[in-house]
């Protein structure tokens, strides 16, 4: 993508098959398991065989993306290994690791340090599962209470409950308390991918749901906002397992994508030094709200919403149904106390958290609401002007100013995936078609409006991605840059990049077309000639 695009270049081999030439071409950034694959088949040896390639002089060359190339006249061959060749040395390689195992055993009493070690784990994990539980009990009593208090009012004569109040527990996926402590696996984060998590060229393809969860868990540990809000270690690990369950298994929307989004804001935050601009309130507002943006997304969008006139669209009068639905289940998981990240925050602090309220309202818009409600995209040019009237003068001092940045850092993050290289991009565009076919062959069947770029029959990728990236992406990343130079390089350029490869691609579809439509039409001559 870009400048960088010759990294992407495949790299070629030359191999000698049964006295025949073949061809191998693979990625420079494949893994040494996939080229062993590639190796076996190009080479007509069952998968998952141990190999060995050797050049003309029976030297063994690297299987792996480090293999020096070679050329069709001095070729590589792929040869299968025995099971005694692989038994014997094993049975050598076993014999030296148990004797460096006892070596090692008795140079530094690893028994005994093993047996200390896990007793002193034993104890601390006992004491943190104690503290998680004893929080959970204070919470429920003070649940308790604030009932018992509301019940004896109602009593006196006071207001009795709306009996419409809307029960989310009722509606599709139920939310779950989590009384033990969490069990998802602690992994201990490289620091290599600490120092990748801080960039938007990471790759959220090659993480597994847990590991994601370890590193949001991660990401507030860094940003310092479990010590700001002194939240309890073992209530956020539940909370984000709360999110985590609380994200459908839609093609786009989906729980990849809210780490996706939370991992460019975490990277963005870095970036542009926000730590250094914004409160640590703040930096809590922005990563919970990118945490929480899409909580239990149905996979059909506003549009569907109001013209299908769901329960959605009817509870909140078509005002943004899905943003409105992501805060409220937001919410909900934060009122388990067990899940309540923010318990320990001082009344008034969390007062400004947690506060919702509506535009038609004669209140403030506030915190994560505010942001959540921001990413509905029919708000996108209101929001965008409003920041543009303020860059250039930007004041970090001013709520509204820094309110107004917010809500923008929220929508870059949320439809930043062209900003990432193109082998990490590329494939949300094809789950973002996925979920927008669905959507528009339920839209056919149900009689409803269907909008030309989710119709499979009418869109292609190219055409989907070119007017996205011209008319929404350049231009908001864009005005971030006056504020934020230094994201031109490692935002902005690339988004120029995939620009001018879908129109490269477009091209290509254009000629393609063209060149089909002509042989057609000349077939057709031909047919009447005779």
């Amino acid at each position: 993508m870009g400048s960088g695009s010759s990294s992407y270049a495949p790299k070629t081999i030359y191999l000698d098959v049964d006295g025949k030439v073949q061809k191998v071409l693979f990625s420079r950034h494949c893994s040494p398991c996939d080229i062993k694959e590639l190796l076996c088949s190009s080479s007509n040896i069952p998968r998952n065989t141990a190999i060995m390639m050797v050049d003309p002089e029976g030297a063994l060359v690297s299987t792996d993306p480090t293999m020096p190339t070679n050329t069709p006249n001095s070729l590589y061959k792929v040869i299968p290994l025995s099971t005694g060749q692989l038994g014997e040395k094993e049975d050598m390689f076993q014999n030296v690791l148990s004797q460096v195992a006892e070596q090692f055993s008795r140079a530094f009493r690893i028994n005994e340090l093993k047996t200390e070690v896990t007793n002193r784990l034993a104890m601390l994990e006992k004491r943190v599962e104690l503290e998680g539980l004893k929080v959970v009990e204070i919470e429920k009593c003070k649940n308790d209470l604030k009932k018992l208090r509301d019940e004896m009012t109602s009593r006196a004569g006071g207001r009795v409950n709306c009996p419409c109040k809307y029960n989310f527990s009722d509606d599709g996926k139920k939310l779950t308390p989590r009384r033990d402590v969490p069990s998802y696996p602690k992994y201990t984060l490289s620091q290599e991918t600490i120092e990748a998590l801080k960039k938007p060229t990471f790759d959220v393809w090659h993480w597994e749901h847990n590991e994601m969860l370890s590193c949001l868990e991660y990401m507030y540990h860094d940003l310092g906002l479990v010590k700001e809000f002194n939240m309890n270690p073992i209530t956020l690990k539940r909370w984000l397992l709360g999110i985590q369950e609380n994200y459908r298994g839609n093609p786009f929307h989906n729980f990849r994508h809210c780490f996706c989004v939370s991992q460019m804001m975490y990277g963005m935050i870095h970036l542009c030094n926000l730590q250094e601009k914004l409160t640590l309130t703040d930096l809590g507002i922005l990563m919970t709200a990118a945490v929480c943006h899409d909580l239990d997304h149905p996979g059909y969008n506003n549009t569907y919403q109001i013209n299908a006139r769901t329960e959605l669209a009817v509870r909140y009068n078509d005002i943004s149904p899905l943003e409105n639905h992501h805060c409220a289940v937001a919410f909900q998981i934060l009122s388990l106390p067990e899940c309540n990240v923010f318990a320990n925050v001082d009344p008034e602090a969390f007062k400004q958290i947690r506060q919702i309220c509506f535009y038609y309202m004669t209140m403030y818009w506030q915190a994560i609401i505010t942001l959540i409600l921001a990413t509905d995209m029919a708000r996108h040019g209101e929001i965008l002007d409003s920041f543009k009237h303020k860059v250039d003068n930007f004041d970090f001092t001013n709520e509204e100013h820094v309110t107004c940045l917010k809500m923008v850092l929220i929508k870059c993050c949320d439809i930043s995936n062209e900003v990432r290289p193109t082998e990490v991009a590329e494939p949300w565009v094809d789950c973002l078609l996925e979920e927008y076919f669905i959507q528009s062959d339920r839209e056919k069947s149900e009689g409803l409006p269907v909008a030309p770029f989710m119709d499979r029959d009418k869109v292609t990728k190219p055409t989907a991605q070119i007017g996205f990236i011209k008319f929404v992406l350049i231009p908001m990343f864009e005005t971030v840059m006056k504020l934020f130079p230094q994201i031109e390089e490692i935002m902005v350029q690339p988004l120029r990049d995939s620009r001018d490869h879908y129109e490269e691609l477009k091209q290509i579809d254009d000629a393609m077309t063209e060149a089909q439509k002509k042989k057609t039409e000349n077939m057709s001559l031909g047919g009447k000639k005779k």
